[in-house]
């Protein structure tokens, strides 16, 4: 004889899944951060509305000019230049004007970079070349401690020895790059 087990459902209750699920995505929606942009930590400067119109004279020796037009073509001192890389040298050249050329800046801190862009650059270009720019003054600014200019862009301003360090780098030579309000496309 053959014995009838009552067998218990092998169902599980699911009732409840749903309830747990969306708290769940609630806690990890809650607690997850979600990365952002950055962007560039550039300063702008204020509306012309706001401002007062000055015109100073700058005498065009000190001016380094550096333009993009929209077909990424990069003109460097009135030259067709192909590789943006060669900008650092010759700006750290142009600062610091070892030989006294006539031609070069009177004097680091006189010295100025123009930055001029169209609006169809592309945003690869700009900030390559704004990268060479600015990676020619920390070049400047790390030969003046000893340092590399990772080196010196690495120190820690809230170590007191790094930022004295920071500071000796940067004393008497401002970071000078006018960055031009783009024009429009093909002028």
């Amino acid at each position: 004889m053959a014995r009838s087990k009552s067998r218990a459902s092998s169902e599980v209750n699911a009732g409840s899944m749903a309830d747990i699920a969306f708290l769940l995505l609630i806690f990890f929606l809650v607690t997850t951060t979600i990365a952002s942009d950055k962007g560039l930590t550039i300063t702008l400067p204020p509306k012309q509305d706001d401002v007062d119109i000055v015109d100073i004279k700058i005498k065009d020796r000190n001016l380094f000019k550096v333009a993009i037009n929209s077909a990424d073509a990069l003109l460097v001192e009135g030259e067709r230049m192909d590789d943006y890389t060669q900008i650092k040298d010759m700006l750290v050249e142009h600062i610091l004007n070892p030989n006294n050329n006539p031609e070069l800046a009177e004097s680091p801190k006189d010295a100025i970079v123009s930055y001029k862009t169209d609006r169809g650059t592309s945003y690869e270009i700009y900030i390559n070349v704004l990268d060479q720019l600015q990676g020619a003054y920390y070049e400047i600014y790390g030969q003046k401690v000893g340092l590399t200019a990772e080196e010196f862009r690495t120190l820690d301003l809230s170590n007191p020895k790094d930022q004295a360090l920071y500071d000796k780098g940067r004393e008497g030579i401002p970071m000078a790059i006018s960055i031009a309000e783009p024009s429009s496309i093909g002028q």
